[in-house]
């Protein structure tokens, strides 16, 4: 059986993801905070590898530069909106019409590296690299951040600044279990 290679794995999140927006939209009270919970996380961790890893290698292909740059826009538009609907909660006036239009805009953006990025990736980088890349991701996945930090949204950004950000996160995560 071959290893699962990265863009296998992103797409399979993708999936994970637009589960995760039906989830919130039709979820009540402290399910409804979980399954937001789940999403910020996982839109955090997921942008965070497609960052360090997916988009500097798409940059190495020819015509990619600007494949990456217009992801990465997305990425950061989508980081904002995550950032305020985070910071608001799911209970707040004024979420669900911020809710849907984040979701419009991530379901657009992974559309948009379904037809652009992933098959420059697949024709051009070797099924060893990719499986190799898909490896990596779960490992940054691991000790990414967990929440949206708008402006982090380059490699080297999240490298030296995402390891603080990340303790941070999971400091934050941790006591927010504890309180009622």
């Amino acid at each position: 059986m071959a290893e699962e290679d990265v863009v296998t794995l992103l797409e399979r999140q993708h999936l994970q993801i637009r589960e995760l927006f039906d989830e919130v939209e039709q979820a009540k009270g402290d399910q409804r905070k979980e399954a937001f919970h789940s999403l910020v996380r996982l839109l955090s961790v997921h942008e965070t590898a497609e960052e360090e890893l997916v988009h500097p290698e798409v940059r190495r292909i020819q015509g990619g530069d600007a494949v990456a740059d217009a992801r990465v826009g997305e990425e950061h538009r989508a980081k904002e909106l995550l950032s305020t609907l985070d910071d608001m909660g799911p209970d707040a006036e004024g979420f669900d019409i911020l809710l849907l239009q984040l979701r419009d805009d991530v379901i657009a953006h992974a559309q948009h590296e379904e037809r652009e990025e992933f098959p420059m990736l697949r024709r051009e980088t070797e099924q060893k690299r990719l499986e190799a890349m898909a490896a990596t991701v779960r490992a940054a996945e691991a000790i990414a951040p967990t929440r949206p930090h708008p402006g982090m949204e380059s490699s080297v950004a999240n490298i030296l600044l995402g390891p603080p950000a990340a303790i941070m996160d999971r400091v934050r995560d941790g006591i927010r279990k504890m309180l009622p």
